[in-house]
């Protein structure tokens, strides 16, 4: 007798519950900017912008140092008046100093004194020295009138011809090597910020082409499903350009911090030798508001340019392996 009892398959398997990569999952970024290598790039740009940050704002802090270090010197124009054995030293300075009063332009002069004069020379020849037998001229400051600009030329045949031994000093010289010196700083400043920025580009192309080798099925996935090459380009400009803004915020902040920090210590130093020769420097390091402009400016093109290089990379990713 045969068994029609009906024979019975083979029991179906349990259907496997292995959940999907964090990268595949509903909702999830194309771009995990949470991750390690996320972290370590927003680390980079906060630092890169750290440094760009303090270029421009020593730039800036030069430069404005420099504009008041020029407007001074070109304000005052000095008299030196050399002693002579046959004429009174006295009577030379008193008749210079009348003289550059009636030029029109000079507001204010200051005869400074025999012990006035040897004063000076003290930061070079040391104090305690006898300067009865050197022969150390006297000097006559002139402050002149904001805008205005003495006829120097005639001052100058005034004092040749009525003061012997007297000569004037207009600055000129030095005017234009804090210029020069200035300038260079500058230059200097822009081009170590350029070059920082340029690093901040070369660090986002390396990491937006890993973070592409990295979630390689993903972008195969969405262009399965019809997305454009265009689209994927804009996700990642999207995602790094968040994450270079936080990076650049954080770096932007700390060289602030540090400059504002900078400005209270000298501001504790302003009664020692050593607080005055800086503020004579870079006066009270206060970078003002453009300083403050310009600093928050980078941080705006760090973020920028982390958006767009990885846009641009994104897109010679896919055009180059299409």
């Amino acid at each position: 007798m045969n068994d029609l009892t009906p024979t019975r398959g083979p029991r179906p398997q349990a259907q496997d519950k292995r959940p999907l990569p964090a990268s595949l999952r509903r909702n999830a970024p194309l771009v995990p900017v949470d991750s390690a290598g996320g972290q370590a790039l927003a680390a980079v740009i906060a630092i890169l912008t750290f440094l760009a940050a303090l270029c421009a704002g020593g730039a800036e802090l030069v430069a404005s140092s420099s504009t008041q270090w020029r407007s001074d010197v070109a304000r005052e124009v000095t008299i030196q008046v050399r002693p002579n054995p046959q004429r009174s030293m006295d009577d030379d300075v008193a008749r210079a100093v009348a003289l550059a009063r009636q030029t029109p332009g000079i507001e204010e002069t200051q005869a400074f004194s025999k012990a006035e004069s040897e004063r000076l020379l003290e930061p070079w020849l040391g104090t305690g020295l006898d300067f009865n037998d050197l022969p150390v001229p006297r000097l006559i400051v002139l402050k002149l009138e904001a805008g205005a600009k003495p006829d120097f030329t005639k001052l100058r045949q005034s004092l040749r011809e009525q003061v012997p031994g007297a000569s004037l000093d207009d600055h000129a010289l030095w005017v234009s090597r804090l210029s020069t010196m200035a300038n260079t700083i500058i230059g200097v400043g822009v081009v170590l910020v350029a070059l920082v920025l340029l690093a901040a580009g070369l660090a986002v192309t390396f990491a937006t082409r890993g973070a592409m080798a990295g979630n390689r099925e993903v972008v195969d996935v969405l262009h399965f499903v019809g997305a454009t090459d265009d689209f994927i380009a804009r996700e990642f400009q999207r995602r790094f350009f968040k994450l270079g803004l936080r990076g650049s915020a954080a770096g932007a902040g700390a060289a602030l911090a540090m400059t504002i920090g900078l400005g209270l210590l000298t501001q504790s130093w302003r009664a020692s030798p050593a607080g005055d020769q800086l503020e004579a420097l870079f006066g009270s390091f206060n970078i003002g508001w453009r300083g403050y402009l310009v600093v928050i400016l980078i941080a705006l093109a760090v973020a920028l340019i982390t958006g767009i290089v990885s846009r641009l990379t994104v897109r010679r990713f896919l055009n180059g392996n299409g």
